[in-house]
C-alpha cells in the first residue's frame, strides 16, 4: 500500500474512532437518544397512544413533584413504607428524566437533580440495611437485588440530565453516590453479583448502565464478564438453597444471557421470573446497542432476547396471565411494566412483527422512547395483526437439551394444556417432574399452586417468601404429578435435583384430531422410570376436545404411588362411595403431606372411576382406570397452617399401593355449562363410557376409549422408539395394527 493509501486508511480509522467516542459520550444515549428525542418531539400530537401515555406520565410526575421528595432512613422489608418509598423514587426519577428530554421543561431536571443529591447526602454514611434475612443485604433496601433495581433506573435518570448538570455536580454525584453504589453491589457483594440468577442479572445491568453513562470501560467489563477473582467457594448457597457458585461457571451479564436461556428463548427459572428479568436483560442490551454497537450484545446468542419475548408471550393464558411454572404468583401478566418495555423493544429492534402490536394494544401504553413511538405510530396506522398463540414446544437449558415445556392449544385458546418436563429451574425451581396444568380460556381447570408469598404485602412476612413455600409449594405433592412413597422428587434435595432434567420422548402438533407430547423422567426416584404422555383429542361425540393422560411407571420394587389432581371448583358427582371423617387429620407428616387434610376416602366399585366438578360455570369430569385396591382420596389444603398462609384448595388423589409397574390412564373432559342467571344446566354428564388399558409392556402402551354414544378410539404409544420414520406392527385382541411414527390413533 502506498503512502496515500495509508493516509486514507488512517483518516477513516480516525473518523470511526471519533464517531465511536462521540457516540459513547452523547447524552442521553442509553435508551433515549438525541435523534430519538428529536423524532418524538416532531411527532407529538399526532400519535394517540404515545400522546396519551405521555399525558398519563406527566400527570403522575407532576403530582409527585407537588408532593415533594421523601427520603426515609431504610428499615423495612418489601411492602413496608421505606421500601416502597425508595422504590417509588427510582421509578419516578426515571420518568421525570424522560419528561425533561421530551418536554424540555427544567422543573423535571431539577426534580431529578434534587433527588440525586439527597441520595448523595444519605448514601455516603448509610450502613447496610438493618433487616438481616438476605444473603446479600443492600443499603437502601433489604437486599442488593432492590439496590440494583434502583441503579438501573437511576442510571437512566442521570443520563437524561447529564449534560444539564455542571461538571462539578456530576463529579460530586459520581464520586459520592454512583461509583460507591456500583462497587457495593458488585465488589463488596460478589455472592450476589457473580452468579447465574435473575438477581445477578439486575446487578450486572446496574453496573453496566452506570458504566455506559460514565463511559467507564472498567465498569462495562465488570458488567459483561463479572468479577475475575471473587473469593467465593464453590458450593456456596443462598437463602433459598440455590447455588451461588458452581465450579467452572462463568459470571457476568453475558453468562447470564447464555446459561438460563434456551435457544428457543425459554428462561429456566420460569415465565414469572423471566418477566422480571426481561427488563434488565433488554434495557442493558439496548443501552449497549446504542452506546457500544460493535459488541452486538442485543444480538448475542443468535438474538435469543427477541425469541425470549415471543416465548414468554406464548407462556400466557387467554387473558395474558403467565403460566405458573416454578415459583410464580397468580395473575402476573404481559400487562406488567416489564412486558410493555419488552414488547416495544422486540417490535422496534426485532423486525417489526405486526402481531406484537396486538399485544401492545392490549397493554394500552407504550414506552416513552423511540421504540414506544414506533409501536404507537404503527398501531395508529392499522398495522396490527392478531397475536395467535399456537401449540408450542420450548426447550430448556443453554443448549436446548435439558428438557422443556409444551403448551398444547385448541381453538381460540378454548383449551390449553401446559406440560412441564424441564430442568430444575435454579433456586426458584419446584420438585415437579412431568407435571401439568389445564386452562379453559383464561380460567384454571387443574391448577399449579404457584408460590407461597404475598408479594409486597408487609403483614405477610414482610412481603417475602414464607416457609410454606418450601414445605408445600415446592414439594411434589403440591403438583399434578406422581409421588412415590410420600417422598418428593430427588428427596426434595436441591443439589441432587439440579443435576438432572426430564427429556422429551416425542412431540407432535401436526394432526388435526390429536396433539400429543411424551416425556420421561429417570432420576426423580432411583430405580423408577416415569413416562408421561399427554394428548389433546378431538372427537365428534364430544362438544370440546378432551385430554388423555397416560402415566406409565416402571420400578425395580413395589411402592405406593399417589397421583393428585388439583381442581378448581365445586365437586358435583362421583361414581364411587366415600366416607368423610368427623374430625380432620393431616394426610401425612412431611414432604407437603402435612398440609393436606383428608376430607374423604373411597374405593372403586369397578375398573373406572369418575369425578365431576363445576368450575367457572362449566363442568369437568375426570375418568380414570383403577384397580379395586386403589384408594380414592378427597383432600383439602390447610393443615398445619396456623397463620392461614395457604389457600384452602381442594384435590382428588388416586393412591395405588404395593405396586412396581403400572399405568395411570385418565381422561380430563370439559363439557356442558351452568348459568346462574337462567339456572339452566346443560350437558352435565360425562360423554365417556369407559377407558381401558388394553396393552402395556416395555415397547407399547395402548388405551381404548368408548363414548356413551357408541364411539370408540384407540391410542397406541411406542414407549422405546420415538423415531418418526420407524414402522410398527402389533396385535391387540386379534386385530393387527400397523403405523409409522411414535403413536397411532384410530377413531370410530
Amino acid at each position: 500500500m502506498n503512502n496515500k493509501g495509508l493516509i486514507k486508511l488512517f483518516l477513516v480509522a480516525s473518523i470511526l474512532c471519533f464517531s465511536v467516542i462521540s457516540q459513547a459520550q452523547n447524552h442521553p444515549g442509553l435508551i433515549l437518544t438525541k435523534s430519538g428525542v428529536e423524532e418524538i418531539r416532531t411527532n407529538l400530537g399526532s400519535v394517540p397512544l404515545f400522546d396519551q401515555t405521555l399525558r398519563d406520565v406527566k400527570e403522575e410526575i407532576d403530582a409527585e413533584i407537588a408532593t415533594g421528595i421523601y427520603m426515609p432512613i431504610p428499615k423495612d422489608y418489601s411492602g413496608g413504607y421505606t421500601h416502597e418509598r425508595h422504590k417509588r423514587n427510582f421509578i419516578v426519577a426515571q420518568k421525570a428524566g424522560v419528561l425533561f428530554q421530551i418536554l424540555q421543561d427544567e422543573k423535571y431536571a431539577k426534580y431529578v437533580r434534587d433527588m440525586l443529591f439527597q441520595y448523595e447526602a444519605m448514601y455516603k454514611d448509610l450502613p447496610v440495611h438493618p433487616q438481616t434475612r438476605s444473603y446479600a443485604r443492600g443499603k437502601l433496601f433489604w437486599q442488593c437485588l432492590n439496590d440494583s433495581n434502583w441503579l438501573v433506573f437511576m442510571s437512566q435518570a442521570y443520563d437524561t440530565i447529564y449534560e444539564w448538570l455542571s461538571p462539578s455536580e456530576r463529579q460530586q454525584l459520581e464520586n459520592n453516590l454512583f461509583r460507591p453504589f456500583a462497587d457495593f453491589i458488585s465488589i463488596e457483594n460478589p455472592q450476589f453479583y457473580n452468579r447465574i440468577h435473575n438477581h445477578s442479572t439486575w446487578g450486572n445491568a446496574a453496573v453496566g448502565m452506570l458504566g455506559l453513562v460514565l463511559d467507564d470501560q472498567e465498569l462495562i467489563e465488570r458488567a459483561l464478564y463479572g468479577i475475575e477473582n471473587d473469593g467465593l467457594e464453590a458450593g456456596l448457597k443462598d437463602n433459598d438453597g440455590g447455588f451461588i457458585k458452581v465450579e467452572g461457571q462463568k459470571a457476568g451479564f453475558l453468562a447470564n444471557l447464555e446459561e438460563p436461556f434456551s435457544p428457543d428463548g425459554y428462561f429456566t427459572e420460569g415465565p414469572y421470573y423471566q418477566r422480571y428479568a426481561m427488563y434488565p436483560f433488554l434495557i442493558f442490551s439496548l443501552a449497549m446497542h446504542n452506546k457500544k454497537p460493535e459488541l452486538a450484545v442485543l444480538e448475542h446468542k443468535n438474538g435469543v432476547l427477541m425469541k425470549a419475548v415471543t416465548a414468554l408471550l406464548n407462556l400466557s393464558d387467554a387473558d395474558g396471565e403467565f403460566f405458573l411454572l416454578n415459583d410464580a404468583q397468580k395473575g402476573m401478566s404481559y400487562k406488567s411494566r416489564e412486558l410493555v418495555t419488552a414488547v416495544d423493544i422486540a417490535y422496534y429492534y426485532g423486525g417489526f412483527n405486526p402481531q406484537l402490536l396486538d399485544v401492545a394494544k392490549a397493554q394500552n401504553q407504550v414506552t416513552l422512547d423511540q421504540a414506544g413511538l414506533a409501536v404507537a405510530k404503527d398501531l395508529h396506522s392499522g398495522k396490527a395483526q392478531t397475536f395467535i398463540k399456537k401449540s408450542v414446544n420450548l426447550s430448556d437449558g443453554p443448549g436446548g437439551n435439558q428438557g422443556g415445556v409444551s403448551v398444547i392449544r385448541y381453538g381460540n385458546e378454548d383449551l390449553s394444556l401446559v406440560f412441564k418436563y424441564t430442568a430444575h429451574g435454579l433456586s426458584h425451581g419446584h420438585y415437579d417432574k412431568l407435571s401439568f396444568s389445564l386452562f379453559e380460556h383464561g380460567n384454571e381447570v387443574l391448577q399449579d399452586y404457584g408460590l407461597v408469598r404475598f408479594v409486597n404485602i408487609e403483614q405477610k412476612g414482610g412481603g417475602n417468601y414464607l416457609k410454606e413455600n418450601n414445605t408445600w409449594a415446592k414439594q411434589t405433592v403440591a403438583h399434578n404429578t406422581l409421588v412415590q412413597n410420600e417422598t418428593s422428587h430427588f428427596n426434595g434435595d436441591y443439589a441432587t435435583g439440579s443435576q438432572y432434567h426430564s427429556f422429551l420422548h416425542f412431540y407432535n402438533d401436526d394432526n388435526e384430531n390429536i396433539q400429543i407430547v411424551s416425556a420421561k423422567e429417570t432420576n426423580a426416584y432411583p430405580g423408577t422410570e416415569l413416562h408421561r404422555t399427554m394428548a389433546m383429542i378431538k372427537h365428534h361425540d364430544f362438544e370440546k376436545p378432551f385430554v388423555l393422560d397416560l402415566l406409565k411407571v416402571s420400578s425395580k420394587r413395589k411402592n405406593q404411588y399417589d397421583l393428585p389432581f388439583y381442581y378448581l371448583g365445586q365437586m358435583i358427582d362421583t361414581n364411587f362411595d366415600y366416607q368423610s371423617p368427623q374430625q380432620l387429620q393431616a394426610l401425612g407428616k412431611s414432604n407437603g403431606y402435612q398440609h393436606l387434610y383428608l376430607e374423604g376416602k373411597g374405593s372403586a366399585a369397578g375398573d373406572n372411576v369418575q369425578f365431576t366438578w363445576l368450575g367457572n360455570h362449566k363442568y369437568y369430569t375426570l375418568t380414570s382406570v383403577v384397580d379395586q385396591a386403589d384408594e380414592l382420596l378427597l383432600t383439602r389444603l390447610g393443615a398445619n397452617d396456623p397463620k392461614f398462609n395457604l389457600r384452602r384448595d381442594a384435590g382428588f388423589m388416586l393412591r395405588r399401593k404395593n405396586t412396581s409397574n403400572t399405568v395411570f390412564a385418565s381422561i380430563i373432559e370439559p363439557h356442558g355449562s351452568y348459568s346462574p342467571v337462567t339456572e339452566l344446566s346443560l350437558n352435565s354428564n360425562s360423554n365417556v363410557d369407559r377407558i381401558n388399558v388394553v396393552r402395556d409392556d416395555k415397547h407399547y402402551t395402548a388405551v381404548d376409549i368408548k363414548t356413551v354414544n357408541g364411539g370408540q378410539m384407540l391410542l397406541i404409544v411406542a414407549n422405546t422408539d420415538a423415531n418418526d420414520s420407524k414402522s410398527h406392527r402389533i396385535k391387540i385382541s386379534n386385530t393387527t395394527y400397523k403405523w409409522q411414527g411414535p403413536f397411532f390413533l384410530k377413531v370410530n
